[in-house]
């Protein structure tokens, strides 16, 4: 069980165990599964769907507005990662944040199974919630099955939890993105809420093996703190809505209005939030230098991210009207191309969890600044071979290019995922304090966030670039970055202290 979970960093003797883990995994890894599957199912489909069904105007405008939508929505779903840890510590524990929102995630699909513009945006914003609701902090309760356990067997850990999102992720766009691209969207948008409603019912249902882990909040709000955040919300909130309604009437609204709001949003929340929480009295003095540490490596993260997403937008579209996906006389779903990358984690992520303990009995891992550093020169890498593949479809003939190119981009974004992702998430939970584990990790999805904030911009750039330059410029800016971050290692192990 979990509440029985030891000190050392294997399990006790009769003890039952998932693949070698705290039983408890085993309700969060399904959880997870389930609630990345109605995710990644939605997500796969969100652009096409967008340029088919809602937005008005030539093909090229259409795509490019499709782009920055997608990455500011992504940006706004990461970013309710903060106040969703902060409802944790503070007000709910982990446990019940995450029932709530996958119950919320479930009914904001159920919304855009209905055929309506107006239900689609409702759907979207209920969606964002539950996630920001859900996703950090059953994060945060797997860290907590580790508590006092070996960083190998927590990074194994974190590993094999990683391989639950991509089971889901794999699974998603095959279904998602056949019904929605071939039969109707709106039947897509509804499987990926059965998805979650399955991801909801078995959370309740193994509830049982996670002990204590997530129960009670970090470090409960006193009275005085709970009126203040609900003045800051209301405070807000109607700040947004008076400024959305007097660009209305104003004849002004564009919802270009709303992606660029957005997108320095996750630009100033992060800075915001990692000042609030450096300048917290609860923060010892022997948790700042970490707090600086994790700066780094979310700076690091957001480019990587920033990159790395563009595969559901611009990619995306390069799939869709620059490759040739015709099998045997049968053209496959554009989004199809969305499970390659979660097939080739579920490959590679055993392989890693093994390799990165195997390298730690040895004393040879190599250290966290180094895997990160090598997960940005592999991000590099795989645009630079899309901007080769850039040039290869404007002096194709027919304007497209095979399959193949597409895939090797996967293959080499994977291998860098598999670098940054998995060692990210458990960094996260053994560089925060403890009071502070919620809003740290909700902070670690911020980084995609704001990586994805800035895709609202940046994404407008291919057009005028064209493929070939716009994919090789951010080639060399991450390549760049790799090395930065490498020669900066040794710096950023010292601001780490005892953590490894």
């Amino acid at each position: 069980m979990a509440s029985s979970l030891t000190k050392d960093s294997s399990p006790t003797p009769g003890e039952k165990t998932f693949f070698g883990h705290p039983r408890g995994m085993a309700t969060l890894f399904m959880t997870e599964m389930w609630e990345r599957f109605s995710w990644y199912g939605m997500r796969g489909i969100l652009v096409l769907y967008l340029v088919a069904g809602v937005l008005d105007g030539p093909l090229q405008g259409r795509e490019a507005l499709a782009a920055s939508i997608y990455g500011v929505y992504n940006a706004v779903v990461y970013m309710a990662a903060m106040p969703g840890g902060w409802i944790a510590d503070r007000l709910w524990g982990a446990r019940k944040a995450v029932l709530v929102g996958g119950i919320v995630i479930a009914l904001g699909h159920y919304t855009l199974a209905i055929p309506s513009d107006t239900a689609f945006f409702a759907g979207l914003v209920l969606i964002a919630a539950g996630t920001g609701l859900l996703k950090p902090n059953i994060s945060a309760m797997v860290g907590g099955l580790y508590e006092g356990q070996s960083s190998a067997r927590r990074d194994a850990g974190f590993t094999l939890f990683y391989m639950a999102i991509n089971i889901g992720a794999m699974a998603a766009p095959l279904a998602v993105g056949y019904l929605g691209e071939n039969v109707n969207w709106h039947l897509g948008f509804s499987v990926a809420g059965i998805g979650m409603t399955l991801a909801v019912v078995q959370y309740v249902l193994g509830s049982r093996h996670l002990g204590d882990v997530g129960k009670e909040p970090g470090t409960p709000a006193t009275p005085e703190e709970k009126r203040t955040a609900l003045r800051r919300v209301l405070l807000w909130g109607g700040l947004a809505v008076a400024a959305l309604a007097v660009d209305v009437l104003l004849g002004t609204y564009d919802i270009e209005h709303i992606v660029n709001v957005l997108a320095v949003l996750g630009i100033v929340v992060p800075v915001v939030y990692f000042t609030a929480i450096y300048r917290n009295p609860a923060l010892t003095a022997a948790d700042r230098p970490k707090i600086q540490a994790f700066v780094w490596f979310f700076a690091t993260a957001v480019l990587f991210w920033l990159i790395y997403d563009q595969s559901g937008s611009l990619l995306t579209l390069f799939a869709d009207n620059k490759t040739d996906r015709v099998i045997g006389g049968w053209e496959f779903p554009a989004s199809w191309y969305q499970s390659v990358n979660p097939a080739m984690v579920i490959v590679l992520a055993p392989l890693f969890a093994t390799l990165w303990v195997k390298l730690a009995q040895r004393n040879r891992e190599p250290s966290t600044p180094m895997k990160f550093a090598l997960a940005m020169l592999l991000i590099g890498g795989s645009f630079a071979i899309m901007g080769l593949a850039g040039a290869a479809a404007a002096n194709s003939e027919t304007g497209k290019v095979t399959i193949f190119w597409l895939l090797s981009v996967y293959l080499v974004q994977t291998l860098g995922e598999m670098c940054l992702s998995p060692v990210g998430l458990s960094l996260s939970t053994k560089l925060a304090p403890k009071q502070f584990v919620g809003q740290i990790m909700g902070l670690w999805f911020l980084a995609t966030a704001t990586g994805n904030a800035l895709n609202g911009w940046v994404t407008k750039l291919n057009e005028p670039l064209g493929d070939a330059a716009y994919y090789s410029m951010w080639a060399a800016v991450a390549i760049a970055a790799g090395l930065t971050f490498m020669m900066a290692g040794k710096r950023i192990r010292a601001l780490m202290g005892d953590v490894r």
